[in-house]
Order: structure tokens, then C-alpha cells, then sequence
């Protein structure tokens, strides 16, 4: 039986979703499986596989909450660490979150009003511009 010396120093890459898995972008191993699979994880710009090879220098994109978060692979990990090691394990590339006053308020009817006019729809449709 052939020994893995230090977690993913053996063949120079560790699967996806145990990396995501490790440093902790995801709660569980089952979750960043199922982000694999969902599309939600990009591996260098490319959708990937959660069996797919990570490496020191690759960028993984994982879309948690409606967010992209970016990261940068610094060290490869293949067992779950501690928070504090797993943040020297990446770089952290993330754009940074609008705030709640920057996020676009959707405009909502009065609950009880009933369905919009014809004049409100139309005014409704040129402001989300589906209309001249």
C-alpha cells in the first residue's frame, strides 16, 4: 500500500471538491460535490468537474449565495483543516460585495392591490426597458 507523505505533495494535485471541501469554501464535501456538478464551480475560467485536478496556481470561482467567490490555489490541502491554516491555503480574490444600498431594490406592488392596469404594465415594462 503506497503512503501519501504530506496531504497532496504525492502526485502535485488534489481532486476539486476535496480542496473546496478543506480550506472551507463549502461545509461539506457532499455540498462541493453538488456545486461541481451544478455548474457552480470554475476551475481557471473553465467549468469543472469535481474530480478534476487542482494545482499550486490554479484560480477556482465558486458561486456561493448569488456571489462568486475567487480564490487563488496557494497550497494544496487534501484533508480538512483548521480556519486559520485553511486561509494561508488560498489567496482571497474575491470582488467585494454590494451593500444593501447599492443592491437594486425591486419595486413591489401593495399586497391586496390586485393585478396592475394595462397603463401600469406598460409603465411597468418601459422601466425594466422591454418597451421604447
Amino acid at each position: 500500500m503506497s503512503g501519501q507523505g504530506a496531504p497532496g505533495t504525492a502526485s502535485g494535485s488534489v481532486r476539486l471538491d476535496v480542496w473546496i471541501w478543506a480550506v472551507r469554501l463549502l461545509k461539506t464535501r457532499a455540498a462541493a460535490t453538488a456545486a461541481c456538478r451544478g455548474g457552480h464551480v470554475k476551475l481557471n475560467g473553465q467549468a469543472a468537474k469535481a474530480s478534476q485536478p487542482v494545482r499550486v496556481g490554479d484560480e477556482v470561482r465558486v458561486r456561493i449565495a448569488g456571489f462568486d467567490r475567487v480564490v487563488g490555489v496557494q497550497q494544496l490541502l487534501a484533508k480538512r483543516v483548521g480556519a486559520a491554516i485553511a486561509v494561508d491555503a488560498y489567496d482571497d480574490r474575491s470582488p467585494a460585495r454590494p451593500t444593501a444600498i447599492d443592491a437594486a431594490q425591486v419595486p413591489r406592488r401593495d399586497k391586496g392591490s390586485g393585478r396592475p392596469s394595462s397603463r401600469e404594465r406598460r409603465e411597468i415594462d418601459r422601466l425594466r426597458g422591454r418597451i421604447d
